[in-house]
């Protein structure tokens, strides 16, 4: 996929996307929230926000999708940008005439905060999410009716795996769609072990209902 850099003015956020050669209107698009270590104000910065993630995979692969990968500010977190997370979103659903109706949103680490955070503040926008190794609010969680894939390492020392824990429990406990991917011996990269076809494959099978 075709990988170019965004730091235009007019985006909320600048921001890495990968997307066919030929881009064209109603394409799937799936936003991915990087960590807290891959914050920057765009120019050089912006490089690391792909470091992480899907990027490693997408470079090798073709998909009739727009993977963004946006760049949070130095100063903030994701979880207090939710609003402009959102606005970010549908702007780009309008300049790039994405499909609405499969827009998807991932994110590791503090990015995976984000990542629930977001989807329980809208979550009419999202065909399908897939948190890594972040926490939400699980007393909210009956807000997410679109299916959910989460991630954490068991041994993470960052972010603790109860994080994940409680929010799939409440889950479960709804009777949602949710799928948890517990790792093992994993301490907080479980990113590692999240990004890759499976994982891209099952976000573009799932339709907004």
């Amino acid at each position: 996929m075709n990988r170019t850099e965004h730091r235009e003015e007019k985006y909320i956020f600048p921001f890495v996307e990968y997307a066919p050669e030929e881009k064209k209107a109603n394409l799937p698009l799936v936003i991915q929230l990087h960590g807290a270590g891959e914050r920057g104000e765009g120019g050089e910065d912006l490089e690391k926000v792909d470091v992480h993630g899907f990027s490693k995979y997408l470079k090798e692969a073709e998909y009739e999708c727009i993977v963004v990968m946006p760049q949070c500010p130095k100063n903030t977190f994701w979880a207090a940008r939710v609003e402009s997370i959102v606005r970010f979103i549908e702007q780009l659903i309008h300049e790039y005439g994405a499909d609405k109706d499969r827009v998807y949103l991932t994110g590791l680490s503090m990015g995976g905060y984000g990542t629930w955070f977001t989807s329980m503040a809208r979550p009419d926008l999202f065909a399908a999410i897939a948190p890594v190794c972040g926490g939400g609010m699980a007393w909210n969680a009956d807000v997410l009716k679109m299916p959910v894939w989460a991630f954490h390492g068991a041994e993470d020392p960052t972010v603790s795996v109860t994080q994940s824990d409680e929010m799939v429990a409440r889950l479960k406990e709804l009777g949602r769609d949710v799928t948890y991917t517990r790792l093992a011996g994993v301490g907080h990269n479980a990113w590692d072990y999240a990004y890759n076809k499976e994982l891209l494959d099952w976000l573009l099978s799932k339709k907004r209902q």
